[in-house]
């Protein structure tokens, strides 16, 4: 019988990834392990960008720093071809995306630096294990992200507004959520508004600036925690001549559990 997506492991997800077998969003994908977003940047960036995660830990949580040119991982897993185990990455030029790939092996450099940053729906396996829906998971869709007006912190030539991603929670169980994301800082941690879109910019909950639009149920209220599509934000702002992001929703499987993420 064959194994179902979820039944899969990191590694033979990021082998079917990476031979082109799978190209859709990741939530739900091995249930307990850490995904990760990427920003790939020349050297000559890396540190103003590493400043300005350092300075902005809450949608910008490093996991792991890749030397430069290489396409291996030290901490996060062994077996993994950075250049091909996202299922779709984001090629921008100056500021605008100019290219969405399913692999960058093509445009590899051996100057590049790769940052693997926390993911969200790193903590929605800790939420479903709390009792609480995840909706992107149950509808089979991508999390709704949205532009905000949060001002991040300046580091060199980086600077912007934060992104952040939203899920509806029963107002009964908010409070349980709060908790369990903020048991988690390299992921997020804590939810950055509840209940006020307005508040930080957005208008319109069904019109999401990435991913797709959810269902939001009579006695549910809106959550919003910092995102790591962040930095794609912050990109289209400073144009760099080049940068590699993952697209939004399509994340790097990792072999770490999620457990040895909680309360550091």
């Amino acid at each position: 019988m064959l194994k179902s997506l979820e039944e899969h492991t990191p590694v033979e997800l990021r082998h079917l990834i990476r031979e082109g077998k799978y190209n859709k969003p990741t939530s739900g994908l091995a249930s307990g392990y850490t995904q990760a977003n990427l920003v790939i940047l020349p050297k000559d960036l890396a540190y103003d960008f590493l400043l300005f995660t350092q300075r902005n830990p809450a949608p910008c949580p490093v996991l792991e720093v890749s030397d430069a040119g290489s396409r291996k991982l030290k901490e996060l897993a062994k077996d993994i071809d950075l250049a091909n185990d996202f299922p779709k990455y984001r090629i921008y030029r100056k500021g605008k995306l100019d290219e969405e790939v399913t692999s960058v092996e093509s445009f590899w450099r051996d100057d590049l630096v790769s940052f693997l940053i926390g993911c969200s729906f790193s903590f929605e396996s800790e939420l479903i294990a709390a009792g609480i829906e995840v909706r992107n998971i149950t509808q089979k869709v991508n999390v709704p992200m949205f532009n905000t007006n949060i001002p991040l912190k300046k580091a060199g030539k980086f600077h912007g507004n934060m992104v952040v991603s939203m899920r509806p929670i029963p107002e009964e169980q908010v409070i349980k959520a709060i908790k369990v994301t903020a048991a988690m800082p390299k992921v997020h941690g804590a939810p950055i508004q509840i209940g006020s879109p307005q508040h930080i910019g957005i208008t319109d909950l069904q019109k999401p600036d990435y991913g797709d639009a959810v269902e939001i149920k009579q006695g549910e209220v809106p959550v919003f925690w910092p995102c790591g599509v962040t930095p794609q934000n912050v990109i289209m702002q400073i144009k760099p001549e080049f940068v590699i992001t993952h697209a939004p929703g399509h994340m790097l499987i990792t072999d770490v559990k999620n457990t040895s993420l909680k309360y550091e």
